[in-house]
């Protein structure tokens, strides 16, 4: 019996459906006996997972297999899978996801994982599969990392799979219901991921270590087929692409837009701004009549000095978001872009930088989404790394120390244990980010009314106007009584 487990997501209440772990259980379709068990929906996921196991017929393959991300994830992970190992010692555990892929050596040393998978997981997971049921050798898994008496193996990578070659999602495994959820964008909003990779190498991201700079999309057809699926088998009216980046390729794009205009959903998705911008006029109409209702893009600094060393590629330039966020508001598309605030070597500078860019884009498309993160190292090398390195920062060397508090906001980028950030300038971001809140109300929380919007604007004017962001109580009280979320939370 092979146990596919989702350790609990940032966002419980909100969890999106499993999507990797869905991907497992399509190539183990008809092949394995196989389960499920979500952390988000079970209220003790390792009680469930134990149970499973222990019922399981004794002449079948056991195993668990989770997908892991740093944060509260990373922090269940572990506890549940000591837990496995300490009850079923004889049960192997594996782990996927891009936390494994880039720190496999902590994971094997330190904690009850016997084996890792870096990058794709699907033929991996059936190789392994295999080994353990036949006897062979662990060393003819593509893609896998073990451990045995001599000490931690890391295997080559095996020839990425096409996403073309892969079967669709077994969605008659889950209750989908679970899974679909009302907000921005629709009253049944599923996710989908129609790519794997990211062909840019900004050395801030998790993702070039997971793909190595590879691309590989469903086509157009593919997509539509999916999405006609679950409309008329589950209701969807909305879908989230959680694709890294959606929007490589323009004709795909062009051609999906087309061909699901029909359908009358609303969708939401990630692209950088730069390949946005050199689409056609024609394309973005077509998004638009489709329903292209906002796209997450990673505007990052209003410091070309600071992107240049978050090695973001391409064309990327702040005056590009810019004139993105123009374009989009032409369109009636909502731009949701992100940035990451306090890059050494001049944390204060790059964020007093980044406030005044900000201001500017929301002059030219006030219903711009902003995002706000504090610079917390997720690559293990580049420009930016090599200097938090440099100014005393370390991640972890065991799956203990991940799994604590402390690293669980850093991972989410929120904590405070950032040797080159002082206090007052995570204060100053935390301050500011509460006036832009208030002056601009989320479009994404759609419990704002728009009185509420109209009180929260007023009472903020004043502060934004003159830039005094700080002791900034009664916002904070404002938002505390309205319940306010913030556009991360609301947000996809």
């Amino acid at each position: 019996m092979i146990v596919l487990y989702n350790p609990l997501s940032t966002t419980p209440g909100k969890q999106p459906l499993p999507l990797s772990l869905m991907s497992l259980a399509a190539v183990l379709e008809g092949r394995e006996s196989f389960r499920i068990v979500d952390g988000n929906l079970e209220r003790d996921p390792g009680a469930a997972i134990l149970e499973i196991l222990r019922g399981a017929p004794r002449d079948e393959v056991n195993l668990l297999a989770a997908t892991v991300m740093p944060g509260p994830q990373l922090t269940q992970a572990v506890s549940v899978s000591k837990r496995v190992r300490e009850s079923l010692p004889g049960v192997p555990i594996v782990w996927g996801g891009y936390f494994p892929t880039q720190h496999g050596d902590t994971v094997l040393k330190s904690g009850p994982v016997d084996f890792v998978v870096r990058s794709q997981g699907e033929m991996a997971l059936l190789d392994l599969l295999e080994v353990l049921r036949s006897g062979g050798s662990f060393s003819s898994v593509g893609n896998l990392s073990w451990k045995d008496d001599r000490g931690i193996h890391e295997n080559p990578l095996r020839p990425p799979t096409p996403l073309e070659d892969l079967p669709d999602l077994p969605y008659h495994f889950v209750s989908m219901d679970d899974y679909l959820h009302t907000d921005y964008l629709g009253s049944r909003t599923a996710a989908h991921n129609s790519s794997f990779g990211c062909p840019f190498a900004c050395n801030f991201c998790a993702v070039v270590a997971m793909s190595n700079r590879r691309w590989l999309a469903q086509s157009a057809e593919r997509m539509e087929r999916v999405l006609r699926r679950l409309v008329k088998s589950y209701g969807v009216d909305a879908v989230q692409m959680h694709d890294m980046d959606f929007f490589v390729s323009e004709p795909r794009v062009a051609e999906f837009s087309d061909r699901i205009e029909d359908l009358g959903i609303h969708w939401w998705g990630l692209g950088r701004i730069d390949t946005l911008m050199r689409f056609s006029d024609e394309t973005f109409r077509k998004m638009a009549r489709s329903g292209l209702k906002m796209v997450f893009s990673g505007a990052e600094s209003g410091s070309d000095e600071t992107l240049a060393r978050m090695n973001k590629g391409g064309t990327a330039s702040a005056e590009l978001a810019l004139e993105l966020a123009r374009r989009m508001r032409e369109h009636g598309i909502v731009p949701e872009y992100s940035f990451v605030l306090g890059s050494p070597p001049e944390p204060e500078e790059d964020t007093r930088r980044t406030f005044e860019f900000i201001r500017r884009v929301k002059r030219v498309n006030p219903a711009t989404e902003v995002v706000l993160y504090v610079y917390t190292p997720v690559a293990l090398e580049g420009t930016l790394y090599d200097e938090a390195r440099r100014q005393g920062f370390a991640f972890p060397e065991t799956l203990e120390e991940w799994a604590s508090g402390e690293w669980r906001q850093l991972s989410m980028r929120r904590g405070d244990r950032i040797p080159w950030l002082q206090p007052k300038v995570r204060r100053r971001v935390r301050d500011f980010e509460r006036v832009l809140n208030a002056f601009y109300p989320t479009t994404t929380d759609r419990r704002l009314t728009g009185a509420r919007r109209a009180v929260l604007r007023a009472v903020s004017s004043w502060r934004y106007a003159l830039e005094l962001y700080g002791g900034s109580y009664e916002l904070r009280v404002l938002h505390r009584l309205m319940s306010y979320q913030r556009p991360e939370t609301t947000g996809f």
